[in-house]
């Protein structure tokens, strides 16, 4: 995202060795309530290709927790396991599009946010080329993670998984943005693919960086690997997107410290969002507001701004 350097500095010092946000209710967090007004919007249906129960074994034998059903609507800590190597392919009506800020966040069922199975997450605008978010893993790979181990969150960027039951993973279209055959207006299909969390040379997976990701293995049951509960849209596309959003809606300063001023020229509506769906400032301007942020917890954010059947979205973040 194109805040990422000053946040990255942000948790480097307020986390140590941490580099990403952390986990769901820690300040920095950017994991999604399932309940957020945010929300516009759910999957429309599923199709599961299982995985095995155990990769590194010499059985076939495939999980068979949960239905393809349980992954369509609204987060509820009702899953569908894809297994190891598995993956699931979620469609969208309306698409989703890129707006400001994040645009979908993956569910999965993390009973603490510590034990955490993870999963790449890909989009499609055909189902038939397909582009995954660059992904990272700090995790140490010196010794495997263990069936009932634990990860640090704050080690793991755009990889579904990293937030507890019912806070989902967001992901911002806009990181795809110039790939071919994708148009990031109109992503109608989502999939994710399971993480294999062995770091045995034999089946181990690999972050954008060539890092090995390590995660809890094996985890030999019939719920093993990534447990899908949902995903939710956060930017949907709308037959008149380009006649229903504002445009002049400017925003200082971005990171926010202190304060934050916003401009419109005219009179507007607006809201103040975070994570949980919370609205923590409503109101109305004409031409330019100046707000308060000196007693907001760090973390990301949302503004919506209203004129007449026009709308504007974007992420503040607090640091």
């Amino acid at each position: 995202m194109k805040y990422f350097i000053i946040i990255f500095f942000f948790f480097i010092k307020t986390f140590g060795f941490a580099q990403y946000p952390p986990a769901a209710g820690l300040l920095g967090s950017t994991a999604i309530f399932a309940d957020s007004s945010i929300i516009v919007n759910w999957a429309k249906s599923c199709k599961v290709q299982r995985g095995f129960v155990d990769i590194s074994s010499n059985s076939d034998s495939l999980v068979s927790n949960g239905f393809e059903n349980d992954a369509i609507g609204k987060a509820d800590n009702i899953t569908v396991s894809i297994g190891d190597a598995g993956s699931a392919v979620l469609t969208f009506n309306p698409p989703i599009s890129n707006g400001n800020g994040f645009d979908l966040a993956v569910f999965e069922n993390s009973f603490d946010g510590n034990f955490i199975e993870l999963a790449f997450v890909e989009v499609s605008s055909d189902s038939i080329h397909w582009e995954r978010f660059a992904s990272v893993s700090l995790t140490q790979t010196d010794s495997q993670i263990t069936t009932f181990g634990i990860l640090e969150p704050a080690k793991i960027n755009n990889l579904a998984g990293k937030y507890k039951a019912l806070f989902g993973t967001p992901f911002d279209l806009q990181e795809l943005n110039g790939k071919p055959f994708l148009n990031i207006d109109s992503v109608t299909f989502v999939r994710v693919v399971d993480v294999v969390g062995c770091i045995s040379d034999n089946y181990t997976t690999y972050d954008s960086d060539g890092n090995k990701i390590n995660d809890p293995f094996p985890t030999p049951f019939f719920t093993s690997g990534f447990d899908l509960d949902a995903i939710g849209v956060i930017n949907e596309k709308t037959q008149n997107i380009y006649n229903n959003k504002l445009n002049n809606v400017s925003i200082y300063p971005n990171p926010v410290k202190d304060f934050v001023n916003i401009y419109f020229n005219g009179f507007c509506n607006f809201e103040i969002i975070d994570i949980y769906g919370k609205k923590l400032v409503t109101g109305s301007f004409f031409n330019h507001i100046n707000i308060f942020t000196n007693e907001w917890q760090p973390g990301v954010y949302v503004l919506k701004v209203y004129f007449e059947n026009k709308y504007f979205t974007s992420n503040i973040i607090k640091y």
